[in-house]
């Protein structure tokens, strides 16, 4: 019988939220953090803050990317900040420069970027604009809760079908489902793959680590249902956390090939900025029989830091621990069967549709 690791857990957070704080940011002149003064209620649970939607006024929808360590340079992003609240989330420390936090405020204050797809539509209707696979998701999950009232990922996935423009989606979200009638046509055109992540298969785990997050039960759904609907789908086994749900990725990659996954890939846990603070409290009020330890094999796959950002080692680390996971999935993905060339989506049936052509026309003339 599988037993959680959470049987002594403490739950100090406040409830569906991942942060248990929410400090001040790298760039803020004054540091606030939370303080015990001694009227606090310990023995119970923190509300949880509300969230809040405000609107992003973006001039450009398309983000560059020139990184050596992940296999695309262009993005859209339809949201800043992740209600999902996943307490590793590298996209963090993105906030900051709005003036907020890392912390809470990452996963309560959402900034939509309502016309999207309008803005998407001018970027690919430029003249000089040439195709290239763009990700949507590579910094903010698209189908966070939020996303299933305002549909600005849909409508991002549409004006790129429109445009038979190849796109890859990365979520760990099951409303993906919702898009299978423009995902799937796309796919059958090799203009469409999607990337689930997998972090664990515990509930419980899944439910503090990540805790607006799809179950896990509910991303392995999302998988074989992608699958069946033709349409190609990656399992991330992301991130891997020492001594946390290292022991998972295997019992992860299983699931997702049976589920229908044809490629897979995993990602060390990183810890940049704002994150090694934040995660690491989140540890110690969660975990802290294991925190040293956790903490311990990060800095034994850094050179003894948190983290290093170098190209080439950020992702998977270095060093005997690194090492040994690597061969892990090294092996595990062989057994599996799984793809090591990954999906090649198809650039050249890009095309601008006539209406949008006739438009421009008419603000040319």
């Amino acid at each position: 019988m599988f037993r959680s690791i959470f049987a002594d857990m403490e739950k100090p957070a406040a409830k569906g939220r991942g942060a248990v704080t929410n400090r001040s940011g790298r760039f803020e002149s004054i540091a606030v953090e939370d303080f015990d003064d001694g009227w606090g209620r310990d023995n119970e649970e923190r509300s949880s803050p509300r969230t809040i939607v405000f609107e992003d006024r973006a001039r450009t929808i398309i983000n560059s990317n020139d990184s050596p360590d992940v296999p695309f340079d262009r993005s859209v992003n339809p949201y800043r900040g992740c209600e999902h609240g996943c307490i590793y989330c590298f996209a963090r420390p993105s906030h900051t420069y709005l003036g907020l936090s890392a912390g809470l405020d990452f996963e309560t204050k959402i900034y939509a970027k309502h016309d999207a797809a309008a803005l998407l539509r001018a970027q690919l209707s430029a003249r000089r604009y040439q195709p290239r696979v763009i990700v949507v998701g590579a910094n903010t999950d698209p189908y966070q809760p939020v996303e299933a009232r305002l549909g600005l990922t849909r409508s991002v996935l549409q004006v790129l079908s429109e445009f038979s423009h190849p796109v890859a989606m990365i979520t760990k979200s099951s409303l993906v489902l919702r898009d299978l009638d423009v995902l799937a046509p796309m796919a059958e055109r090799r203009l469409a793959q999607v990337s689930v992540s997998v972090t664990t298969l515990d509930p419980e785990l899944a439910r503090v680590m990540e805790p607006r997050a799809s179950a896990p039960s509910r991303r392995i759904e999302a998988i074989r249902r992608l699958s069946q609907a033709g349409i190609p789908v990656a399992a991330l086994a992301a991130p891997m956390i020492p001594g946390l749900n290292d022991w998972e990725m295997d019992r992860i990659l299983e699931a997702a090939r049976e589920a229908g996954a044809v490629t897979a890939g995993y990602v060390l846990l990183r810890l940049p900025l704002e994150i090694a603070d934040l995660f690491t409290e989140w540890l110690y009020a969660h975990f802290p029989a294991r925190a040293r330890r956790v903490l311990d094999l990060m800095r034994q796959s850094h050179d003894g830091k948190l983290y290093r950002s170098e190209f080439g080692t950020r992702m998977h680390g270095s060093g005997p621990y690194a090492d040994m996971l690597e061969k892990r999935f090294d092996a595990a993905a062989a057994r599996l069967g799984f793809s090591e060339r990954g999906f090649k989506l198809d650039t050249s049936q890009f095309k601008v549709p006539r209406a949008q052509q006739a438009q421009l026309g008419l603000f040319e003339t």
